[in-house]
């Protein structure tokens, strides 16, 4: 076999791999929006019947138990799952809309089991009647209302359980269908609050970078605050957490570095640590050096142990001028630097960061340390943490 020929089927393998994952896409999705529907019409028949007092308090454990009995192996069925249907349907019936879908009356009526008088007519209606979901366009777009049907009933319960309002809810739905998060990634996502922080980073992006759609990505793409949630003061022998310095952090995150780069978000690539950089004879050293795909550019981290200074920024400004004149290739975009430190007054930051003219912002971060005692308690330990890691390497 010719090395031409070992191309052309390395291609040819290539192609059919992508359009077998397309296509798993694809069914994965199909199967998650008839789950959807039918949960939707589940939920619903539930809560009329429940919530008109049709039924007595104990009709959904019954339900659970009756149906799992005569549908041997049946799962989603539990008492806890019938519940959260009804939840998820109470929460979501006012913007989405049952629609009836074409069915053939013959098998429609071979299935419909005989009237009951203590149910509701319309939840009976809903439920047997072959039906789709659709959405308010007052709210959902098309890209949105496939982002819903998209992720799982499990990804939607942890989203309903862990937000307040719409907003929330929507823009977890939208972030999980387009990382493809799964449901540990997305419950560290809720647990860190990603909708709370995004977009709030003090920044000069929209004055400093010569495209606006360039500077709208990078307000989106980072947060105002980092839980390094992996930093343990008390396992790395430090008696005041004051003492944690910069090169202390900047060890522990390099240790755990996967955690940093999701923490910190999509596309990301870390390319080192203590990044060398000469000029003129001057020797610096950028903390940490990331490469990020989506925007193009080189990002460069600096961590400081305490609180914001304006000097931060004419030192990251300089490491940012010798990135673009000789790291920098000519189809990137310009470097960008962000300033991670202990605290920042954002209004004060806000305000002197203007005076720049690299691309700039300034986030805070926390460490276990700083968590509540029952919040630190739930998180791994160090061994716990390494063996996830290794997991994740096989």
């Amino acid at each position: 076999m010719t090395d031409i020929e070992v191309i052309t089927l390395s291609q040819a393998v290539e192609t059919i791999k992508t359009a077998i994952l397309q296509s798993q896409a694809r069914a994965a999705r199909n199967v998650s929006a008839n789950q959807l529907a039918l949960y939707f019409s589940v939920g619903g028949y539930i809560s009329l019947n429940t919530r008109q007092q049709q039924w007595g308090s104990g009709a959904i454990e019954t339900i659970s138990e009756r149906l799992q009995k005569e549908l041997p192996g049946l799962q989603g069925f539990s008492e806890r799952n019938i519940r959260n249907m009804r939840q998820f349907y109470e929460t979501w019936s006012k913007l989405l809309i049952w629609q009836p879908a074409a069915a053939e009356m013959a098998d429609q009526e071979k299935w419909q089991p005989a009237a009951a008088e203590n149910q509701s007519p319309l939840a009976t209606q809903l439920l047997l009647t072959p039906s789709r979901l659709d959405f308010s366009r007052d709210v959902f777009d098309i890209e949105l209302a496939h982002d819903f049907l998209s992720i799982s009933f499990t990804h939607h319960m942890e989203i309903l359980n862990k937000t307040n309002t719409l907003e929330q809810r929507l823009f977890y739905i939208q972030k999980s269908a387009e990382f493809n998060w799964n449901k540990y990634e997305l419950r560290d996502q809720l647990k860190k609050d990603l909708y709370g922080h995004q977009s709030l980073m003090p920044n000069n992006f929209l004055k400093s970078l010569p495209k606006h759609s360039q500077a709208l990505k990078a307000i989106e793409m980072f947060k105002d605050e980092y839980l390094l949630d992996y930093i343990n003061v008390e396992q790395l022998n430090v008696r005041d957490k004051s003492d944690v310095d910069e090169k202390i952090v900047e060890q522990e995150i390099i240790h755990n570095v996967k955690n940093f780069i999701m923490m910190f978000g999509h596309d990301f690539t870390f390319v080192g640590n203590q990044y060398h950089l000469e000029k003129f004879g001057e020797n610096e050293f950028i903390d940490l050096l990331f490469y990020n795909r989506e925007l193009a550019c080189l990002v460069a981290v600096e961590l400081k142990k305490g609180k914001f200074k304006p000097s931060y920024l004419g030192q990251l400004q300089s490491y940012l001028q010798i990135l673009d004149t000789d790291i920098r290739k000519p189809n990137e975009n310009p470097s960008i630097g962000i300033i991670l430190c202990r605290e920042a007054n954002k209004a004060y930051v806000e305000f002197v960061i203007q005076n720049y003219d690299n691309p700039m912002g300034v986030a805070t971060y926390k460490t276990a340390a700083d968590m509540p005692e029952e919040l630190r308690k739930a998180l791994p330990d160090e061994q716990q943490l390494k063996e996830l890691l290794s997991g994740d390497e096989k």
